[in-house]
């Protein structure tokens, strides 16, 4: 395996799906996005962080986070400093930026994907296999 596993911060926040939130979003640890969100979505602290944003989200505002799940919609840029895993139904219209990036089939990016690291550093590409059942 190329990445080191390690536990994954508790997803200690939830924006259920029904819900929107006007103005940034601000957490630590874990933050599982159902609902909207019409403003930014910033990891804040130095522990490891985990964002999911599932398959009904919607985030309009920029996404910073260590590691970001999406497999909804986001309309900004997404940034993340660990790994970001971009599930079949995503759709995000923004520049993107990883450490790792691992994408699944279906997933659609509006905008331009770079890697964080300094030139001429390995690249860490995952492909996902497509889902044949």
């Amino acid at each position: 395996m190329w990445f080191k596993f390690r536990k994954q911060p508790p997803i200690r926040s939830l924006v259920g799906e029904g819900t929107v939130v006007q103005g940034e979003l601000r957490f630590s640890d874990g933050l599982r996005i159902d609902g909207e969100v019409q403003g930014d979505v910033v990891a804040v602290g130095d522990r490891p962080t985990l964002l999911v944003i599932s398959e009904n989200a919607r985030i309009l505002g920029k996404v910073i986070a260590g590691h970001v799940i999406i497999n909804g919609q986001v309309m900004g840029p997404v940034e993340s400093a660990e790994l970001l895993e971009i599930q079949p139904k995503a759709r995000i219209h923004g520049e993107v930026r990883y450490e790792t990036l691992e994408m699944h089939q279906g997933a659609t990016i509006e905008g331009e994907l770079r890697r964080r690291t300094p030139e001429g550093a390995k690249p860490a590409l995952m492909l996902a296999a497509a889902n044949d059942a």
